[in-house]
């Protein structure tokens, strides 16, 4: 269902940020690029139409009344100040202004006043067939993106999409949304009701789209959502349509992600979940990372304090402590990390017993003091027993936008001269995290004080779409193009050696098509997948005859999609007439050619460890 609810909105802030650009010059200090003059002339225009219509409606009346008192003056006739006005009302309906003489204000009335009666009738018939104009237009509609629930995240997806120039259907169910109006203005087209109601999906043209994101403010919503999406697709042909459900429950949304292959059906439902706060801690390390990847550290072991223990504060440990282990995997040296928080211990003993090598990885630190409590503003834990900060980093993640902000600042005065790097985390990067980019300016101020706003750097149509699939997908094109790289090729040879950005749509298609079929060759071997817990698990090895059978459905499948898409055997290869000597079955493929599928195979297992899956047996073959 469309809405908010507490973890997802509150008041939106008008002044939200739009794009990575703005929130640079947060960090930097730096002023805002401001728009374009058409740009601001624009919006202007939209906030001000109105307001702007009735100045001119009197103006209007006033000229029309002046010109009307001047032409019967002209002529010597004396008339009542209300027939002067009714004449000027007349010119709205052009009943009245055949008159001679005419002055330059009876002139500029009789043009005016049509002019608007024309725009404010276009306007209200716009009002009264919008829906029926609107209804009109879903018929044809295709290749778009439904988003379900008009939240913050909601509303920074719709603009995302719509920066990018794709078609946008919102179903929200609470009309008196404020946020309905800017969609609708952004091009948006908006379906009043209950995201969770077959019918309005239909309606949407859910069978036709391509995306459909639900990001309501309940978990239970948002599955039902996705239930529903794969009912209505699941004789779908061509390409699948990809769902993916925002799950606010961390716990949650781990147990989902062991379904997330096995819950999809190729060519029809490819079905994704994601969550904000695992997202953003991902994001938050790779722009503000505790140690460096290649252990070039000045500091041999850093300390890392984590200020909240909620569900920002938890996937940072988690993700911290991955990192470590991933860097300092042949020294065994434990990672420092202080967790800050009311029940510091309860969270603690949470994360060790759902992560059992984290105690093994880092020494994790429970100090339960309350954020506004004198004991946290003295800020012990930020020095040993000489009295000395061997604090390298600290992370600030805290509900509330005011006590994040609180928090940070008077951490900050407790070592504003050693300049450790505080970050914290707030819900944008606009309204109180203003305050830090206006007095960076001001030397020996905030410096090393940054602001990281969840939304704006989560809610984006990259992330959201960034799922276990799209993963797995850059994972192969990795390992495709390293091999390419041993063979010999350079991307001058093989234009396919490009970055994952760089890479066509149409390659981009292939290798998530390659991800989607994980699900069909484990479960042809009686395999399924699980989330990895155990960081130190041996990469599972499939049997000789199994990285056979498996090579060989992949080669099968890249045959199935090549000729649907209209390839032809050759033997020389030109994808421009596409063309392709490999286009044979399996015992006719040259083995350097098989042993590409094969290297795939033995590399499956990695890949889906970088997504923290371990492949297992179910039965034996």
């Amino acid at each position: 269902m469309g809405g908010t609810c507490p973890q997802d909105d509150g008041q939106i802030n008008k002044n939200t940020m739009k794009n990575s650009a703005e929130y640079s010059s947060m960090v930097t200090g730096s002023a805002p690029a401001k728009p374009s003059l058409r740009k601001r002339l624009r919006r202007w225009l939209r906030d001000y139409k109105w307001p702007i219509i009735g100045v001119l409606f009197l103006v209007t009346i006033a000229l029309g009344y002046i010109g009307f008192s001047k032409h019967f003056s002209a002529i010597g006739e004396t008339q009542s100040p209300w027939h002067i006005l009714y004449r000027t009302l007349q010119l709205f309906t052009l009943e009245s202004g055949f008159v001679s003489p005419v002055g330059w204000e009876l002139q500029l009335a009789r043009f005016l006043a049509p002019a608007m009666a024309v725009y404010t009738a276009i306007q209200a018939l716009a009002i009264i067939l919008g829906e029926q104009f609107q209804s009109f237009r879903m018929r044809f509609l295709k290749d778009h993106i439904v988003i379900c629930g008009l939240g913050r995240k909601g509303l920074l997806l719709c603009e995302g999409f719509l920066e990018r120039g794709k078609r946008v259907v919102v179903i929200e169910q609470h009309k008196n949304n404020s946020r309905i109006g800017r969609c609708k203005e952004l091009g948006a087209t908006v379906l009043a009701g209950n995201a969770t109601d077959l019918e309005l999906l239909r309606r949407a043209r859910l069978h036709n789209a391509n995306y459909v994101i639900s990001v309501c403010g309940d978990d239970g919503a948002n599955a039902e959502v996705a239930v529903n999406a794969r009912q209505l697709v699941w004789n779908r042909q061509g390409k699948a349509l990809s769902c993916l459900i925002h799950i606010y429950d961390l716990q949650l949304r781990n147990l989902l992600r062991e379904q997330e292959i096995m819950m999809g059906r190729p060519n029809a439902f490819m079905l994704g979940f994601f969550n904000v706060f695992e997202s953003g801690a991902r994001v938050l390390l790779e722009e503000y990372p505790p140690f460096s990847k290649t252990g070039d550290d000045l500091c041999s072991r850093p300390h890392i304090v984590i200020v909240g223990a909620g569900r920002m504060g938890e996937s940072l440990v988690v993700n911290i402590a991955r990192n470590w282990r991933d860097r300092d995997k042949a020294s065994g040296q434990r990672l420092r990390i202080t967790l800050i928080d009311r029940e510091a211990n309860k969270k603690r003993g949470s994360l060790h017993l759902r992560y059992p090598q984290l105690e093994r990885v880092c020494e994790l630190v429970p100090e339960q003091i309350d954020i506004k409590s004198p004991e946290f503003e003295r800020a012990k834990f930020l020095f040993d027993g000489q009295g000395c900060c061997d604090v390298t980093m600290v992370y600030v993640c805290l509900d509330n936008d005011s006590n994040a902000l609180s928090a940070a600042l008077t951490l900050h005065q407790r070592v504003r001269a050693l300049e450790i790097p505080i970050v914290l985390r707030m819900t944008h990067d606009a309204g109180l995290a203003s305050l830090l980019r206006g007095e960076k300016d001001k030397p020996g101020s905030f410096v090393s004080v940054h602001a990281f706003g969840l939304l704006d750097r989560t809610c984006t149509p990259d992330l959201a779409l960034h799922n276990t699939y799209e993963i797995l997908a850059h994972a192969i094109h990795e390992e495709y193009v390293r091999h390419m790289k041993e063979q010999g090729f350079t991307p001058q040879t093989n234009p396919s050696m490009v970055p994952w950005e760089e890479l066509p749509e149409s390659l981009k298609e292939s290798n998530r098509a390659q991800a989607e079929h994980i699900r069909v060759k484990l479960e042809t071997i009686g395999c399924d997948i699980a989330m990895s817990t155990d960081w130190d698990a041996p990469l599972f090895e499939f049997l000789p005859k199994e990285a056979e059978l498996l090579a060989e459905m992949e080669h099968e499948r890249w045959v199935e999609e090549r000729l649907s898409k209209g390839w032809e055997y050759s033997p020389t290869r030109d994808d421009e007439a596409k063309a392709h000597p490999c286009l044979v079955p399996w015992n006719e493929l040259p083995d350097n050619e098989k042993d590409k599928d094969r290297d795939l195979v033995r590399h499956l297992p990695a890949f889906l460890v970088k997504v923290c899956f371990q492949v297992y047996r179910i039965r034996t073959k």
